[in-house]
């Protein structure tokens, strides 16, 4: 009975310590995102998710909401909670710095996904699309639409963004060499889709003779062309979206939208979760900022794309 009763206590122990020791079991990832008022977003989310889940880590899902206050509410709960990193989509490229050194000071790895945060050092490694070179081809392509003239329109996203800049730059550094491209607009409609038609309807009454709109993301480019639609102009007016989601992508094999540009959001979220299990594991080497590339969608090539990524 002694023996068996010391044989009980060492097992127990030994399990106390494996524990303690943070086995992969113990391990949790915590998924930081913008806003889950875009499908684009719930995609990312819930790809890191089920990746994160596959390679043996318990997940959660937190919904920032576009507010970095509430994301700050988020990462002191993650890292009073014990997750070990944090899958990052961040809500400002600046004001959100601050939560990813709140992080990295208690010890807790930090992936960007898809948006950076505006340092260096602060995060373990920033996966993000090549925006800018995306919205470079974008721009050849809207220039080729248009004939080289022409008025046209721009809707930015979130201002406190990079990805809404490096798009608009990109775009820019190719229309800006066509002086009978006229941009007759230039406002935020922050990445959401009702905002951008009730802007789109505003700027249409000041404006109502454009022919074209070039969109930050896909959520704004289905927003204007339901406004273009209303007013009865969706026939005459190109629109170019970002993202690729579900909605553009139907809408250009219909021969509405005349083009986005595809993210991979799949290969985004699980490199994000990989490179988690690789920091566990004992990995400390990551590339500080790793660039995907983008590719432009059209009625072309729509076939060769679905929702969110490629056809294998």
């Amino acid at each position: 009975m002694k023996r068996l009763t010391i044989a009980v206590l060492i097992l127990a122990i030994l399990s106390g310590c494996s524990s303690s020791n943070g086995g992969k079991d113990s391990k949790k990832i915590a998924i930081v995102v913008s806003t889950l008022n875009n499908p684009w977003f719930v995609f990312l989310a819930e790809t890191a998710a089920k990746k994160a889940k596959e390679l043996g880590y318990e997940s959660k899902i937190f919904d920032s909401q576009n507010n970095t206050a509430l994301e700050s509410d988020h990462f002191e709960n993650a890292i009073a909670s014990g997750y070990n990193a944090i899958l990052f989509n961040p809500t400002d490229a600046a004001g959100s710095v601050s939560n990813v050194m709140k992080a990295k000071e208690a010890g807790v790895a930090v992936f960007c996904m898809d948006r950076e945060v505006n340092s260096k050092d602060a995060a373990t490694s920033q996966i993000l699309s090549d925006s800018y070179s995306a919205c470079i081809e974008l721009g050849k392509l809207f220039v080729q639409s248009l004939n080289k003239k022409g008025k046209y329109v721009e809707l930015l996203g979130i201002v406190s963004d990079n990805n809404t800049w490096n798009r608009s730059k990109g775009f820019h550094s190719v229309v800006d060499n066509y002086p009978d491209l006229k941009m007759v607009a230039q406002q935020s409609a922050d990445f959401d889709r009702n905002k951008a038609m009730e802007v789109m309807e505003s700027i249409l009454q000041a404006h109502p003779d454009i022919d074209g709109v070039f969109c930050g993301n896909d959520a704004m480019a289905m927003g204007a062309y339901q406004a273009l639609v209303a007013a009865g102009k969706a026939e005459k007016v190109k629109v170019m979206g970002f993202d690729g989601a579900e909605d553009a992508i139907n809408s250009i094999k219909e021969g509405k939208l005349t083009a986005t540009a595809m993210q991979f959001p799949k290969t985004i979220a699980e490199l994000a979760a990989t490179y988690a299990d690789e920091y566990f594991k004992g990995k400390t080497d990551f590339p500080k900022k790793l660039p995907i590339p983008v590719e432009v969608v059209t009625s072309e090539n729509i076939d060769k794309y679905i929702a969110y990524g490629k056809k294998e």
